[in-house]
């Protein structure tokens, strides 16, 4: 189900937030009834992969519940359990992927069966993955199977995150839903979806025929410069505002369910580096790949050797987590080597202007997104080389005041989470303009279907 519909918005939003509050005085209940709808939610899209997402919980559980009952604690079967749902994982999203390269390399042909692949199941098995790391290596505290149940279906953040550990949400689950401050989390809850809303409907949106069509161009024509340059900053544009309003989503509604979970987006194109990039950018997956990943591989604390070895491999499988293919790999590979150069340059003190480094920081992160997007390398150095001008320098940019509005909201305006905390007073004037956002959201998504978010199947 997706959030920017009439069925989410006008039923099944309304309605989980009702039963959640009438069963608020049994905490048993309540959870339940949380777990029932969060797989409603899940199950909208396609009810068969509801099994897939049970049995990883089921057995996630078990494997740890085990553990904590033994007097000598078997490692080594949480470390199977870790195990098992990365087999999960590579199987629906690299498996084809891993088939066809095999076969290239050595000739070893694997069957490649077409398969789908489950909503948000990178997303969920992380999160498991990391409860099942922390009880092996970091004294997590043994939950019982409900609890653990609706840690990893909570549905706001069930399909694109942000991605949430346990000690984040669980304790969460013993607040009163009816506890002071309801009014406060509902009005607030709901100003962050309506912003995540606006941006996703009016303006993500906005963008993707934009940079579908240039991209789609690129892999059958020389792009002008102009037309490079319309679709590496539609897509640019389209990317954060998409998956930052997913977030903004998520928090509002867990917001209006009495929960808080963690910020995913700081104005991530106002970086002055690339370092600070990634601290802005998909901020619960740069923390979490720096504490499962970079920090067990040495991080920075064995030499410059063991720090390039670890920022290499964390960002090649970060590029990987985004996608199965050579350009999500290279993507990541190309931040990889870009925090290594920043690293060197901060090491040795060479001064650079905020405003330099705010625009090289800005470049190398859009023609990365070329490499991200484009269906093949070879396509994306095609369009690079348009955007840097060997094709000359003709051609309109497309839509330049939607590009320019974009722009002005993802780098200028002030982030949700500044303008729900600050800025935002309870006045009349405020409720009348989100109650006229929310509505021409509804009729303007009423129109025709829905556009999935760009990590809806992820």
């Amino acid at each position: 189900m997706l959030f920017q519909t009439q069925a989410f918005l006008l039923f099944f939003l309304p309605a989980t937030l009702a039963v959640w509050y009438a069963a608020a005085s049994k905490t048993r209940l309540r959870e339940w009834t949380l777990i029932f709808c969060s797989f409603v939610f899940y199950g909208w899209w396609d009810i068969r992969f509801i099994p897939l997402l049970a049995g990883q919980i089921v057995l996630s559980w078990l494997a740890a519940r085990i553990f904590f009952a033994c007097r000598r604690r078997p490692r080594w079967l949480l470390v199977a359990a870790i195990s098992a749902n990365l087999s999960v994982l590579v199987f629906f999203k690299y498996w084809a992927f891993l088939a066809t390269n095999l076969l290239l390399a050595f000739g070893i042909d694997l069957p490649r069966p077409n398969i789908v692949l489950p909503i948000g199941i990178s997303f969920y098995t992380f999160e498991i993955i990391s409860y099942l790391a922390d009880a092996a290596w970091r004294e997590a505290p043994a939950y019982p199977f409900r609890r653990f149940t609706l840690f990893v279906s909570l549905f706001p953040r069930l399909i694109a995150g942000p991605i949430v550990r346990h000690h984040e949400i669980v304790p969460q689950f013993n607040y009163e839903p009816w506890r002071e401050g309801l009014a406060e989390r509902l009005s607030k809850g709901a100003v962050w979806l309506i912003i995540g809303l606006v941006k996703k409907v009016f303006l993500a949106d906005a963008l993707a025929p934009i940079a579908n069509a240039h991209f789609a161009a690129a892999a059958s024509t020389t792009l002008s410069f102009g037309s490079a340059w319309s679709g590496a900053l539609a897509f640019s544009l389209q990317l954060f505002l998409d998956f930052s309003a997913y977030s903004e989503m998520a928090i509002g509604v867990a917001l209006m369910l009495g929960f808080t979970l963690p910020q995913n987006f700081d104005a991530p194109y106002r970086a002055v580096g690339l370092r600070d990039f990634w601290r802005r950018w998909h901020m619960t997956l740069s923390r979490y790949l720096r504490d499962y990943v970079y920090i067990p591989l040495g991080g920075s604390r064995s030499g410059e050797v063991q720090y390039i070895a670890a920022i290499l491999v964390t960002m090649a499988l970060c590029g990987l987590w985004h996608g199965a293919g050579w350009t999500f790999l290279v993507w990541g590979l190309l931040h990889g080597a870009g925090l290594i150069l920043a690293h060197l340059w901060h090491r040795h003190g060479w001064p650079l202007p905020d405003a330099a480094a705010w625009l090289l920081t800005l470049l190398f992160v859009i023609a990365g997104w070329v490499v991200f997007r484009a269906p093949n390398l070879s396509i994306a150095a095609g369009m690079l080389k348009s955007m840097v001008g060997v094709n000359g320098f003709a051609g309109p940019l497309e839509m330049p005041v939607l590009i320019a509005t974009a722009f002005a909201v993802s780098l200028l305006s002030p982030t949700t989470l500044s303008f729900v905390s600050t800025h935002l007073k309870p006045k009349p004037v405020a409720a009348l303009l989100a109650a006229f956002a929310v509505t021409a959201v509804v009729l303007h998504v009423g129109d025709g279907q829905a556009q999935d978010f760009i990590y809806f199947q992820f």
